[in-house]
């Protein structure tokens, strides 16, 4: 009995296990295409490109179509290993403020990385959103709450709300980064962590900038954004390059972006992962 109940324990560990460092890869993988696209916008070869544009990329790519399939399973399970990290805490986060937030924000990145999987799966034929078409109609009052919701007369203040997020999300990386906080959850020989250590710092202070680039957008356009559709990694990207010396900047962060993309396949590689906390 007890070896059948460590056995069905290691099973449950080597899966959560599978389900971060999967997750953490397919992230890379995103960021990658999306720091290259960048790099190459910005010394003239091509556009850029947002999370949602990787992805149609990989479409593009011969056996696409596998790919993408490999990147739902992936963002799938990212978005899981958020939802758990946000439940169970394993890095002992806490219920204080400071910890709240950070739980939240693993929320969060867990909703952004399912609707960017349920995209994927669109891309792929799949019927999943389809009815979504119909929202004009109808008698539902969800929508009729949010049409009455956009339409007050000071409804551009939510677009400040909103706003909030990438703001306190682009200081939270950037501060992880400088302060390479980030280290205390790998497990690694100090050889790896010689060049893991300043690639991952200049990828988290760049994601981290174009965060801030994006709350920017928020704070300065007011109504010109609509809360259910602020900006995101693309329009921020042009917009750095729409600045003085924008080519340069704009190169500059694709390839912190392209270190981001390395740094998350190297949490999926050398990430310790608690699973006696999750299970716990």
């Amino acid at each position: 009995m007890h070896t059948t109940a460590a056995h069905a324990k290691g099973e449950v560990s080597r899966g959560i296990t599978w389900l971060a460092r999967s997750g953490y890869a397919a992230r890379g993988v995103v960021y990658i295409i999306v720091g290259a696209f960048a790099f190459m916008a910005g010394i003239g070869s091509g556009e850029t490109v947002g999370t949602k544009g990787a992805i149609q990329q990989l479409l593009s790519q011969p056996f696409g179509t596998v790919l993408l399939w490999i990147m739902v399973v992936g963002l799938l399970a990212y978005a899981a290993w958020r939802i758990t990290q946000a439940i169970t805490d394993p890095e002992g986060h806490g219920t204080e403020a400071k910890g709240l937030v950070i739980r939240a924000g693993l929320v969060g990145g867990a909703i952004t990385y399912s609707l960017l999987a349920l995209f994927t799966l669109g891309l792929l034929g799949t019927s999943i959103g389809e009815s979504s078409g119909g929202g004009n109609g109808g008698s539902g009052g969800g929508g009729d709450f949010l049409s009455g919701l956009l339409g007050w007369k000071y409804s551009n203040y939510l677009v400040y709300a909103v706003a909030l997020i990438p703001l306190g999300v682009g200081i939270a990386h950037i501060i992880k980064g400088w302060k390479a906080k980030f280290e205390k959850y790998f497990y690694a020989s100090e050889d790896v962590m010689r060049w893991v250590r300043p690639i991952s710092r200049a990828g988290l202070i760049a994601r981290g900038i174009a965060f801030l680039i994006v709350a920017g957008m928020l704070f300065s356009g007011g109504t010109r954004y609509e809360p259910t559709d602020p900006p995101g990694l693309e329009d921020a990207l042009n917009a750095l390059q729409s600045l003085p010396f924008g080519a340069f900047w704009l190169s500059i962060v694709g390839l912190g972006l392209v270190a981001f993309a390395l740094y998350s396949i190297s949490e999926a590689i050398w990430r310790r992962i608690d699973t006696a906390a999750v299970m716990g």
